[in-house]
């Protein structure tokens, strides 16, 4: 099997570290509901799991909740409630549409509020190895002092600094050596939750919770890391600083596996610009194997960009296929049933090409609705199972 590694811009092999097969995901900073950006992102992941126990490996999954951040914080603040009720109103909304979208649940499911005696750990680590300092109360990563921090993400310094903006980290803060520096711990803020350190009052910052967390549940060297495209940098660069520099090992993550963002009236689907379309408004009305469907339908590194009519197009084609399975199932494929199958696998081997993998559902559903071959009709409900579909 070949995945599209972020880090070397190559289908590469997979060749697992050892058994089990570790992942990584980031997860959602729950301060509002599942957009399809998020449901994308979570469904490629689980047809990745999926697959790779199809093909006999074990697999040890950690996804994280970012549940103390600077998003989630100002939105609890605003509303005038706690930020740790909002975040558990969302998680529980999140994990009913997971549900709902027959994801399976990770291995590890851990939130950075639980983490922060880990996260304190690590910090003083790369303290100790004066790759972090600490001034008024923040402690930060000396990015420049790591061999080609940001290469990931193949950008210009300029165009780094500007990442950083976008995501909250200020080059302009005056606490920095150099712009490129980023947070592993903040200073307490008013209105803002706060733990005790060794440097003061505080709480930690966005990319060491993901290295501590990982690195407790999957070890200092992991096979595949992911989450949307727009994590690149600063986030998956900083993870990897972090980690590599605390573990004193690497690479840190052999597989860099980046989701392309869904849009919607011409822009990135995001809760800062409002346009969203929620799995939870889509499900009812569709269902969740056509939601699964749509969002498979296109290659999960091409963009995708999300038109209500497309979404029933791609239900009624859903319908097409998942109307066949009504019958016996009795019986062995056919040869041009088995020619499908090996199109099928072929297609997933190749970086999850999901697209063609359904095409090939969809020729074996044509095959079974011309010849009512019990067979075929049983194997083509055993690829849409690999592909996660309830089926029911």
């Amino acid at each position: 099997m070949r995945l599209y590694n972020t880090m070397t811009r190559d289908k590469d092999e997979v060749q697992p570290i050892a058994d089990p097969v570790t992942m990584y995901v980031c997860g959602v900073t729950p301060y509002d509901t599942t957009h399809l950006g998020h449901a994308r992102t979570y469904l490629l992941f689980d047809v990745l799991q999926r697959y790779l126990l199809h093909l006999g490996m074990s697999v040890t999954y950690v996804q994280n909740v970012t549940d103390v951040d600077d998003p989630l914080i100002e939105r609890a603040n605003s509303l005038g409630i706690d930020y740790l009720e909002l975040a558990a109103k969302y998680v529980d909304i999140f994990l009913a549409d997971l549900t709902d979208m027959n994801v399976i649940m990770p291995t590890h499911y851990p939130r950075a509020t639980q983490e922060i005696p880990g996260i304190i750990e690590t910090i003083e680590r790369l303290i100790d190895m004066d790759m972090a300092y600490v001034k008024n109360g923040s402690v930060y990563f000396r990015a420049t002092r790591f061999p080609g921090y940001g290469a990931m993400g193949r950008l210009s310094r300029e165009e780094m600094l500007e990442a950083d903006r976008e995501t909250g980290e200020s080059p302009d803060d005056p606490n920095k050596e150099d712009p490129l520096d980023f947070r592993l711990w903040l200073a307490a803020q008013p209105n803002e939750p706060t733990w005790e350190s060794p440097w003061g009052l505080g709480r930690p910052g966005w990319h060491i919770e993901c290295s501590t967390m990982a690195n407790r549940y999957l070890g200092p060297r992991i096979d595949i890391h992911g989450g949307g495209a727009d994590l690149v940098f600063p986030h998956h660069c900083s993870e990897i600083a972090q980690s590599e520099t605390a573990n004193g090992v690497g690479p840190f993550c052999q597989y860099w596996v980046h989701v392309a963002l869904v849009w919607m009236d011409g822009e990135k689907m995001s809760k800062s610009r409002g346009n969203m379309a929620f799995a939870r408004d889509l499900i009812p009305l569709y269902g969740g194997d056509a939601l699964r469907y749509y969002l498979i339908e296109t290659h999960y590194r091409e963009r995708l960009e999300y038109f209500p009519e497309d979404m029933a197009a791609a239900a009624e084609r859903w319908r097409g296929i998942s109307a066949v399975l009504r019958g016996s199932r009795e019986g062995s494929p056919s040869s041009e049933g088995i020619d499908i199958r090996d199109r099928f696998f072929a297609a997933m081997h190749d970086d999850l090409d999901t697209p063609t993998a359904l095409q090939a559902t969809r020729d074996l559903a044509e095959l079974v609705r011309r010849t009512d071959s019990p067979g075929d009709r049983r194997l083509l409900e055993s690829l849409l199972q690999v592909l996660g579909f309830r089926l029911d």
